[in-house]
């Protein structure tokens, strides 16, 4: 349970509450302008109650989304673990007023039982004149009793803990620029697996106390910086150098050495994911561009990220942020930093450091980022999502293979029955900037910002009773469309429709399933089908009916075949030579019992590969809907 998968799951259910964090902060902000010229005393003092209000209530939200997020947005476990805060919060208060106070300790506790209970108690079965507070029901009757004992214990070792966390933040505070180099590097590493919320938790909302004037406690950087402790932000200023400067610079040079023809879709891509990180404060659009082909270069940015917090640090610049250190919240919040302005000069030259250090690298290590190889992922996914859902599902292993299908901001979060089914090469050719194994069935696919629409373009294809023929690469080399093949027969859709491949290995496997129908004398074309009734031919090559002694077959008529299985190997040199052109198109003869189609991008790829086309077939999908 508590795997490495566990951990990125609780990860992500950290980042949702922090989604209403960015209200306080302009709230707080607002408070700030001239509203006396308007003649509108009051509604500075409104404004900043309630962007403080929100901090205070931090733990409840904390409990409620974390709680949401781990259940699969169960209403039970959200419902139950807002019970559950409230519970908390009255025994505490009314047994001990002046020590144990609700934090985000306890909203985290709580959210992550209450995760657990909705898991765990949902198929829960009672007495049959029991059974109404049975299953979901029966959660947050279970949280209520949970919130009871974990406030006694609470309130037993209230003060201990209390000074425990006091004291942390004073042993931390300790350790000056290298903790903070410390937390700077290890932020930047845990990046990669998606598990640098949990590391987050622990230095914005747990280290270090502030009490303001009115007698309000706030631990964490976070809170404490909101509150107006001009001692707090020193565990997020180092990130605004980084992702405001040094994260575009980085976009700006996998640009520049991209190559001359590729240059424009690459730019057209780095621009976007520059502007991204700049404003916003997304940063794994352009890291995870570079994680996969050079990780050791990862780490020496990571190192080079703590640096660069240590020296804010030891400059003296405050600052902090609610939901990520974008240029929008550096704006917002500069009223409340020590020395914000120097955050500028800084990054101007930490920008040049990077631009220069990452050109350099790229070009000397001849590292394959985007835009300096055929197999850059760089089509316009907007428009695509739908279209391309269903090879993504297919790469994962099918719907069957999907236990749980969660998304974040630039990733789809998964648990797989069996991870050892996911085709990383497929996903890869789909948009995917990699595929990150984690344990017991616990996978990443790092797909961008557009990763939440993927998901539901997945959910929504799971919901649907409709069976989908996958077909795989039947040669290592490039796709291309049907219409680009050199025979006017195929290229207008003649003999059927289907897609083509340049091949640039002498062997041709099998697409799907199925039984061997045709073997023409030559051995240059043959015939496959499916379960499904789909016929499909593979032709290799234009003109190859007359090379004789040119393809061996390696299977017969009447065979079963299975997708990869080998057919027909042939001498890709004679055909170079003598053939009218090298293009092998791969269609289903009889088109017409096919519903629909989904073609994966014209690029790149392997022999073998999954999820290349997709059909759905007419008798079959009408067969489902009788039954």
């Amino acid at each position: 349970m508590f795997g490495v998968g566990y951990l990125q799951r609780l990860g992500r259910a950290f980042m949702l509450p922090m989604t209403v964090l960015p209200a306080a902060a302009i709230l707080i902000m607002l408070s700030r302008l001239p509203w006396d010229s308007f003649g509108m005393g009051a509604v500075p003092d409104m404004l900043l109650a309630a962007g403080t209000q929100i901090f205070l209530y931090v733990p409840y939200v904390f409990a409620v989304g974390i709680a949401l997020s781990m259940s699969n947005q169960s209403v039970f476990a959200g419902m139950a673990s807002l019970t559950g805060m409230v519970i908390f919060a009255a025994i505490t208060k009314t047994y001990d007023p002046d020590g144990v106070q609700p934090s985000m300790f306890a909203g985290a506790v709580i959210g992550i039982v209450s995760g657990w209970a909705s898991e765990k108690f949902k198929v829960l079965k009672l007495p049959e004149s029991l059974q109404f507070f049975g299953g979901s029901r029966f959660v947050p009757i279970f949280m209520g009793a949970f919130s009871v004992i974990f406030a006694w214990i609470m309130i037993q070792a209230g003060h201990s803990i209390r000074d425990l966390i006091a004291e942390s933040g004073n042993v931390v505070g300790s350790a000056g620029g290298f903790g903070v180099f410390l937390y700077g590097f290890l932020h930047r590493i845990l990046v990669a697996f998606g598990l640098h919320h949990l590391l987050n938790h622990v230095f914005w909302f747990q280290v270090g106390e502030y009490e303001d004037p009115s007698g309000n406690v706030y631990f964490g950087d976070l809170p404490r910086f909101f509150a107006g402790d001009p001692t707090a932000g020193a565990y997020m200023a180092g990130l605004y150098p980084i992702i405001m400067f040094a994260l575009p610079a980085i976009a700006f040079a996998i640009i520049h050495e991209a190559r001359e023809d590729l240059k424009p879709k690459t730019s057209k891509q780095f621009r976007v994911a520059a502007l991204t990180a700049f404003l916003t404060g997304v940063t794994e659009p352009v890291e995870f561009a570079f994680l996969f082909v050079a990780p050791y270069l990862f780490i020496l940015h990571s190192l080079i990220s703590g640096g660069i917090m240590w020296l804010t640090y030891e400059l003296g610049i405050r600052d902090g942020f609610s939901f990520s250190a974008g240029a929008l919240e550096y704006v917002i919040n500069l009223p409340l930093s020590q020395k914000g302005w120097l955050i500028i000069p800084l990054g101007l030259a930490v920008g040049v450091l990077y631009y220069v250090l990452f050109r350099w690298c790229i070009r000397k290590f001849q590292l394959s980022t985007p835009g300096r190889e055929d197999a850059t992922r760089l089509d316009d996914w907007a428009g695509d999502i739908p279209y391309r859902a269903p090879l993504i599902l297919q790469a994962l292993g099918g719907k069957e293979n999907i236990v749980r299908l969660e998304a974040c901001i630039t990733r789809l979060r998964l648990t797989l029955a069996e991870d050892r089914r996911v085709d990383a090469k497929s996903l890869r050719h789909l948009g995917a900037a990699g595929v990150i194994h984690l344990g017991g069935g616990n996978v990443q696919v790092v797909f961008g910002t557009f990763s939440e629409l993927i998901r539901e373009e997945i959910s929504k294809l799971m919901q649907l009773d409709v069976h989908q023929v996958q077909f795989h690469a039947p040669v290592q080399g490039r796709m291309i469309p049907l219409e680009d093949v050199d025979d006017p027969i195929f290229a207008q859709r003649l003999v059927g429709r289907g897609v083509a491949f340049i091949p640039d290995r002498g062997e041709l496997v099998a697409p799907v399933a199925g039984k061997v129908i045709h073997l023409y004398p030559t051995k240059h074309a043959i015939g496959i089908q499916t379960k499904e009734g789909l016929e499909v031919l593979l032709h290799i090559g234009i003109d190859t009916s007359g090379l004789k002694d040119t393809f061996t077959a390696l299977v017969q008529e009447g065979d079963e075949v299975n997708p990869g299985q080998p057919l027909i190997r042939f001498h890709l040199a004679t055909l170079k030579s003598k053939a009218k052109s090298l293009a092998t198109p791969m269609v289903i003869t009889n088109s017409d019992i096919v519903r629909s189609w989904r073609f994966a991008p014209f690029a790149a790829v392997k022999k073998g590969q999954a999820a290349v086309m997709s059909v759905v077939v007419k008798e079959r999908e009408d067969k489902g809907g009788e039954q």
